[in-house]
Order: structure tokens, then sequence, then C-alpha cells
């Protein structure tokens, strides 16, 4: 795991931490292995207590306000205030925030916190037709897994279908309305 910002994610750190802790596992030595988990518990308490002290002293300053918006708004700190519980907005809201960051025009038509279900609806025109809901589904699980981890699946509605579009012409040079109709589908 490098120290790169930006490259460090809590899904990645988590399994990290379980694939060393599983290999001291695997060398049978128990002492180890509980001394290993007692370690990354005590860092994880004083990592939460750090953070639920800077978000205490943000929330605190009510000069704080763009300083607040830009911590929640990012990625790994979002991910790290979700992990401990300290950040301020509900899942729905977060929600909103990963699809605003996405870049892509869905909405939300439907999360069922129960089930971690969330459901995208196009809300543009792709323009070209080709429906490439794929890639908007990976770029949102993605985002989402910073954002709301709650969200365990990502489902793309079909889009709608356009209508056909109807292109009117001006009338043939002498036409009137001889009985031809200018209008044509197309």
């Amino acid at each position: 795991m490098s120290g790169t910002h930006g490259t460090v994610n809590a899904e990645t750190a988590g399994r990290l931490v379980e694939e060393v802790l599983d290999r001291l596992a695997a060398s049978g030595d128990p002492t180890a292995c509980e001394a290993a988990e007692e370690l990354v518990r005590v860092l994880m308490e004083f990592y939460g207590a750090g953070l639920a002290r800077v978000m205490d002293l943000v929330e605190r300053d009510p000069n704080a306000s763009a300083a607040l918006d830009a911590l929640l708004g990012d990625e790994l700190v979002a991910s790290l205030l979700v992990l401990h519980g300290l950040h301020p907005e509900d899942a729905r809201t977060r929600i909103a925030r990963a699809l605003d960051a996405l870049g892509q025009p869905v909405e939300n038509a439907g999360f069922d916190p129960a089930t971690g279900a969330l459901r995208l609806r196009p809300t543009g025109s792709g323009g070209c037709g080709c429906g490439g809901g794929g890639g908007v589904e990976r770029t949102a699980r993605d985002a989402l897994a910073c954002f709301a981890p709650e969200v365990t699946s990502v489902e793309m509605e079909a889009p709608a279908r356009e209508p056909a579009l109807l292109q009117i012409g001006s009338a043939p040079p002498g036409g009137g309305t001889g009985g031809r109709s200018s209008a044509t589908a197309r």
C-alpha cells in the first residue's frame, strides 16, 4: 500500500490488513495474532478519536463551512468518517453527493437499506443511443464505496425510449397545400 495521496481507500486498506492478519494466523502463533489484532484495534480507536476531534473543531467554527464541505466531499476523508461512524450526513445525502460527483446524468431511483440495492435512472440523453450503462454502474459503485458503503449493489434502469424525431420542412416552391404534407417522420 503506497502512501501516495489518492491511491489508498478504506476497502483496499481493510483488505490489506486482513491479508496481514491471515498470514499471521497461518503462522500458527496465537500470541502474535492476538497482538496484531490488538494493535489494529488500538490504532483504529486512536485515529477514530483524532477524526472525531477534527470534526468537532471544524463543526464548531462558524467560518469553517467551506472546509467541512471540502472534507465531506473528499473520497478518502469521507470513507474514513463513514468507517468510524463520524460522517454527519445520512445515507441519502451521501448517495446524492456520490452521484453528483459522477459527472454522469443519473438520479437515485430508489435505495433499499435492507438489501443495500440502489437503482439508478439515466436523466439525460446519451446522444448516440449506444446505452453505455456499464461504465456508469462501475463508476457509481466506486464512488459509492467511499461515500455510502451501505450501497452493496447498483442496478441501472433502462433508459426511456425517446420519441421518433419529427422534422418539419418548408413546402416545395410553388407547392402550397396540394395534398402533400411537409412533415416527415425520420
